[in-house]
């Protein structure tokens, strides 16, 4: 009598994981709305220098009235359940190749306060050849952050106790970070920053 068992069969691979998509419910889990008592307080505070709020990565971005940017400021820095005291970066930014109409320029505000441990971003538009106040005069970091957009962008901020370039030469005429800057500089200037007799600068590396 045979008593050899038959062979059980193979056990099935586990299913490998598929990983996400990216798609619109990653991009809507991007974009959720997260607490803020800052921005609740500046809402209660000052609701009409509040134009817009928009979330991304847990972080609310407020678009300001830019005639309030100083008022908002002081306020998110100031009140007592805000402590916005670090300004970590100023920066402009160039729309005009994005199809947004006039005000050309955004000038962006990252916010934290280290006794809330929350962020906030704020936003404020400028025109083409308009002024904007500083905010030197709450944060202090700003001085050299809005020399660094008025030299890049040409954003002038009125109230600046010293805005001239900072990357720059003085007598430099034109502002790099504007989007119809060309990317590779302006052939005239090379000779600043170039040797003449460079013929590798624009060899590929392959």
């Amino acid at each position: 009598m045979d008593e050899t068992k038959p062979e059980s069969p193979a056990p099935e691979s586990a299913p490998k994981p598929v990983p996400p998509r990216k798609g619109e419910a990653d991009e809507a889990a991007l974009r959720a709305p997260v607490p803020s008592r800052s921005l609740d307080r500046l809402r209660q505070a000052l609701p009409e220098a509040v134009q817009e709020v928009v979330f991304h990565c847990g972080v609310p971005i407020v678009r300001v009235d830019p005639e309030r940017i100083v008022e908002v400021g002081h306020f998110l820095k100031e009140d007592a359940q805000c402590r916005m005291t670090l300004l970590s970066d100023l920066c402009g930014l160039d729309l005009s190749r994005l199809g947004r109409p006039e005000p050309r320029f955004d000038v962006v505000y990252q916010l934290f306060s280290p006794d809330q441990g929350e962020r906030l971003m704020l936003k404020a538009a400028v025109a083409e050849g308009a002024e904007i106040q500083s905010v030197s005069g709450v944060w202090r970091t700003a001085n050299w952050h809005e020399r660094e957009a008025f030299d890049m962008f040409g954003i002038r901020f009125a109230g600046h106790p010293d805005l001239r370039r900072i990357l720059m030469p003085e007598e430099y005429d034109a502002h790099p970070l504007r989007k119809d800057f060309p990317l590779e500089g302006r052939e005239r200037d090379h000779g600043n920053w170039r040797r003449p007799d460079d013929e590798r600068r624009n060899v590929r590396v392959r």
